[in-house]
C-alpha cells in the first residue's frame, strides 16, 4: 500500500520541483535583463567626438498635432541614422524646412548621437543618450517584461495546480511562451509620447489576463469575473495610450466594468448541484439569434457613423486616415459583438462562445492593420480556448436538464 502511495507522491513532487526550477530561472532571466538594461540605459555617455554634419529629411508622415499639443516630436531621417526634435507647439506650427542639418558625434563606444546645433550642453547630451539608448534596448527589456509575465503565469499554474487538468496547464503556459518570443522579435514603437517598451508590457499583461479569464469561463468557474475586472482596466489603458478604439474604451467603461461584477453575483445564484466550482449553464432560441444579429448590425452602423465624424488623431497609424476609419467601424462591430457576449456570459448561454469566435476574428484583423502582433497571439489562444470551451458547456448541456437552469 505504502509503494502505491509513494509511487504517486514522488513523481508528482519530481515535476513540482521542476516547475519551481523553472520559475526561478524566469525569475532570475527577468531580473537580469532589468539590471543590465537600467545599467546601460542610465550609463555615462563619456566623451564625445565630433564627425561632422549630416543633412537629414523630415519624416513628416508621423506627424499628427494639433492646437491641443503642448510639445510636439519632429523626426529627422538619413538612412538609418535619426534625429528626434522636441518642439513646442508654436513653434511646430512655424516649421517650413523638411531638411536640417544634424550634427553628428560619436562617443568611446561607437554610439552616435545627433544635435540640432554645436557644443550640446551636458544635459543635451544626456537626453539624447538616453533617448538613443533605450531604442537600442528595446529588446532587452521587453525580454526582461516578457519573462516577468511569464513567471506570474506559471506561478499562477503552480499555486493552483489542481483546479487546472494537464492540458489547460499546457495550453495556459504555451500561449503565453508564444506572447513571450513574439514580444522579442516584434518590439512594439512608441506612440504619443509612451514608450513602445511600455506599451509592450501592456500588451503582455492584456494576454496574460484575458487567456486567464477565458480559461475559467470554460470551466464555468465564477471566479473568471475578479479577473476580467484587471482586463478591463488594462484594456482601458491601452486605449488612452494609443488614443484609439474609443468605442471598445466607452463599451468597457460603461458596460464591461458593471456587467462582471452583476454576472459573477448571478452565477453564484447557479451553483451546480453536485460541484460547487460549477456554475449551471444553458443555450439560446433560434429567434433570439436573429434579433441579437439585427442588434449587431444596427450598433456597427450607428456608432461608426458616429465615431468616424470625430476630429480624433492618432499618430499610432501615420496619420493614414482611411486605416483609421475602417478601424472605427471594425471597433464598433467588435464593440457590438462584445456588448452581446457580456449579456450571454451573464445569462450562462452557450453563445457567448460563437461571440468570442466573432471577436477574436475582428480583433485579429485590426491587429494586423495596427501592427500589434503580439496580440496575435492572444487572438491564437481565444480561438483554441473558444472551441474547447463550447465543447465543454455542450457536454455539460447535454448532461442537465435545462429547465433547472432558469436565466436569474
Amino acid at each position: 500500500m505504502w509503494d502505491k502511495i509513494r509511487g504517486y507522491i514522488e513523481p508528482n513532487r519530481k515535476v513540482r520541483m521542476m516547475e519551481i526550477c523553472v520559475l526561478v530561472l524566469l525569475l532570475a532571466g527577468s531580473l537580469f535583463s532589468y539590471i543590465i538594461g537600467t545599467g546601460r540605459l542610465h550609463g555615462n555617455p563619456g566623451d564625445l567626438s565630433y564627425l561632422g554634419t549630416v543633412e537629414m529629411t523630415r519624416d513628416t508622415e508621423a506627424e499628427d498635432y494639433d492646437e491641443d499639443s503642448t510639445v510636439c516630436d519632429v523626426i529627422y531621417t538619413a538612412d538609418d541614422q535619426k534625429m528626434v526634435i522636441t518642439y513646442p507647439y508654436e513653434e511646430y506650427v512655424n516649421l517650413e524646412n523638411e531638411t536640417i542639418t544634424a550634427y553628428q558625434y560619436e562617443n568611446n563606444a561607437g554610439v552616435k548621437l545627433f544635435f540640432d546645433h554645436q557644443d550640446p550642453s551636458p544635459d543635451e547630451v544626456n537626453n539624447t543618450y538616453r533617448q538613443v539608448m533605450a531604442e537600442e534596448l528595446m529588446p532587452v527589456f521587453n525580454a526582461a517584461n516578457a519573462l516577468l509575465i511569464l513567471s506570474v503565469s506559471l506561478s499562477v499554474m503552480i499555486l493552483y495546480g489542481k483546479f487546472f487538468t494537464t492540458y489547460e496547464k499546457c495550453w495556459f503556459m504555451s500561449i503565453m511562451v508564444l506572447a513571450t518570443i513574439v514580444s522579442v522579435i516584434f518590439p512594439e514603437e512608441s506612440a504619443n509620447g509612451v514608450n513602445g517598451i511600455w506599451i509592450m508590457l501592456l500588451y503582455l499583461l492584456d494576454t496574460f489576463l484575458n487567456i486567464l479569464c477565458e480559461l475559467l469561463i470554460s470551466k464555468q468557474s465564477r471566479y473568471n469575473f475578479l479577473v476580467s475586472v484587471a482586463v478591463e482596466i488594462t484594456e482601458i489603458v491601452i486605449c488612452l495610450v494609443l488614443m484609439y478604439r474609443f468605442a471598445t474604451m466607452l463599451v468597457t467603461l460603461l458596460f464591461w466594468l458593471p456587467i462582471d461584477i452583476i454576472s459573477y453575483i448571478n452565477w453564484t445564484k447557479h451553483k451546480d448541484d453536485e460541484e460547487d466550482e460549477l456554475t449551471v449553464v444553458r443555450r439560446l432560441k433560434g429567434y433570439q439569434e436573429v434579433l441579437v444579429i439585427a442588434g449587431i448590425a444596427l450598433w456597427t452602423v450607428v456608432v461608426g457613423y458616429f465615431l468616424s465624424g470625430l476630429d480624433i488623431r492618432t499618430d499610432f497609424f501615420g496619420g493614414n486616415r482611411n486605416l483609421e476609419v475602417l478601424i472605427i467601424y471594425l471597433d464598433a462591430c467588435a464593440s457590438a459583438v462584445g456588448i452581446a457576449n457580456g449579456l450571454f456570459i451573464f445569462f450562462r448561454l452557450r453563445e457567448q462562445w460563437i461571440a468570442w469566435y466573432i471577436c477574436a476574428a475582428l480583433e485579429a484583423v485590426m491587429n494586423i492593420l495596427a501592427g500589434q502582433y503580439v496580440l496575435l497571439v492572444l487572438k491564437l489562444g481565444y480561438f483554441t480556448n473558444t472551441t474547447y470551451g463550447y465543447i465543454k458547456w455542450s457536454k455539460y448541456i447535454k448532461g442537465h436538464a435545462e429547465e433547472k437552469a432558469s436565466l436569474f
